[in-house]
Parts: structure tokens; C-alpha cells; sequence
């Protein structure tokens, strides 16, 4: 009898962690199925929007990566239902997660090679990092509001992007210690393109960065240094975003 119960119990256990496996198994081909949809409505998204970006599509590497990094990583537990939706969500803070479409756009403008060396400032949830990650050799990503700072190199890590370089400090002057970088993303709107920022990019980089004022009209913009280090700067996309914060 005691062998029967033993037995019982072990199935029902093998049971229940086999239910668990297939639980998880199932989620995942959800989310991924959320993900090849929400890549197609940012393909479309882009169309729309070719007389601001002047292009008509998403390089496919960029495209990849967004159907490859689990967002529902970096958001909050209660924003998972809606991980996968073409929208910012809350991170807490005051800081939010950007619109998908936006965080494809701002990677594209980079065109960034696998052997480039990159910067973020504002790192709030840690996914444009791990989608940085996907097209990079190295990305450095700096943020001002520290536990968003543990938690996003926590979400980092469980999501196995173990090699992102994190910080907590003030973007605006970069990370004079791994410069020059390729490319330089900025995730808070400024006023002004930081001189610090500037420095900091090589050669032949690009920066992506909104610019204007919160709550008023701003733009992205995207920064390119020729290889003789002259600086030019050309208006894209009207957006939205929280403004870059610190002492500067």
C-alpha cells in the first residue's frame, strides 16, 4: 500500500510540473505569435510614415530583433497583457517603456553593423538595449533613476543579454570611459543635443535623439559626425517623449 501511495504521488507530481512545462511552452508560442504580429503592424506603420524617415521599410536585421526580444520581459506584471501592443506602457517612476514603432525607427536610423559599439541613455525598462544587443558587439546603457536601473539589468539578465554594460548616473555626459561610440541612442527628449554626446561619437557614428520641449512640439533627430568630425543634423519624426533629466 505504501509503494501505491508512493507511486501515486509521484505521478501526480510528474503531472503537475509536465502541465506547468506545457503551460509555458503554449505562453511562449503566444507571445511569439504577438510579436510576428506586432512586427507586421510597425512594417505597415513605417509605410506610413516614409515622407518623415524617408525610407519605406525597417532594415530585416532590425525587424528580427523585434520578433525575437520577449518584451513582456521588460514591462511590469501587470502590463504583460498588454506587452505586445503597438504602445508606451508604464514602467513606474514617471518613465514609461516607448511605442514599439518608435523604438524600431530610432534603432533603424543607426544603422548600426555587428562589430559597432553603442551607447543608450535612458535605459528605463532595459529592452531597447536588449534590441541594440541583437544588432551590436557591445552596448552601454546609462540610467539617471536608480532602482529602474537594478531592475532593468535584472530584466537584462533574465532575459540572457548578460553582456549589456549597465549604469546608474546622468546620460547627458555619456560614458567617456568606453567612447567612441558608433552609435549613441537617446530615450528622454532634450532641449538641446548634449555637447558631451557630441564628443563622444566616432566618426562616421550616428545619434538618434528627441529634441524640443515636453509638452510642446519635439522631433527626432537624427546626428551624423563625418569622418573629418563635421556635425550635421537633420529633423524626422514628430513624437512624444519624457524629458532627459539631471543636473546639466
Amino acid at each position: 500500500m505504501k509503494r501505491v501511495k508512493h507511486l501515486v504521488f509521484w505521478l501526480v507530481v510528474i503531472g503537475v510540473v509536465l502541465l506547468l512545462f506545457s503551460s509555458h511552452v503554449i505562453a511562449e508560442d503566444d507571445f511569439h505569435r504577438q510579436r510576428y504580429a506586432l512586427v507586421n503592424i510597425i512594417k505597415a506603420e513605417v509605410r506610413e510614415t516614409r515622407e518623415f524617415l524617408n525610407q519605406e521599410s525597417l532594415d530585416k536585421q532590425v525587424s528580427d530583433a523585434l520578433e525575437k526580444v520577449p518584451r513582456h520581459e521588460f514591462v511590469p506584471d501587470d502590463e504583460r497583457p498588454y506587452a505586445y501592443l503597438n504602445r508606451p506602457l508604464s514602467i513606474g517612476f514617471g518613465q514609461t517603456i516607448s511605442q514599439p514603432y518608435i523604438v524600431a525607427i530610432m534603432t533603424d536610423l543607426l544603422k548600426l553593423k555587428k562589430t559597432d559599439r553603442v551607447l543608450e541613455v535612458g535605459t528605463g525598462s532595459g529592452y531597447q538595449a536588449a534590441i541594440l544587443a541583437e544588432l551590436a558587439d557591445s552596448v552601454y546603457t546609462i540610467e539617471i533613476i536608480e532602482p529602474l536601473a537594478i531592475r532593468a539589468a535584472a530584466n537584462l539578465k533574465r532575459a540572457g543579454y548578460n553582456a549589456v554594460h549597465t549604469r546608474t548616473g546622468d546620460g547627458y555626459y555619456g560614458w567617456e570611459e568606453a567612447a567612441p561610440f558608433d552609435g549613441i541612442v537617446v530615450t528622454a527628449v532634450a532641449s538641446h543635443i548634449p555637447p558631451p554626446l557630441i564628443k563622444q561619437l566616432k566618426p562616421g557614428g550616428r545619434m538618434v535623439i528627441p529634441v524640443g520641449a515636453q509638452f510642446m512640439t519635439q522631433y527626432l533627430v537624427l546626428v551624423t559626425k563625418d569622418v573629418d568630425g563635421k556635425v550635421t543634423a537633420r529633423q524626422t519624426l514628430p513624437v512624444s517623449f519624457v524629458p532627459l533629466t539631471g543636473k546639466h
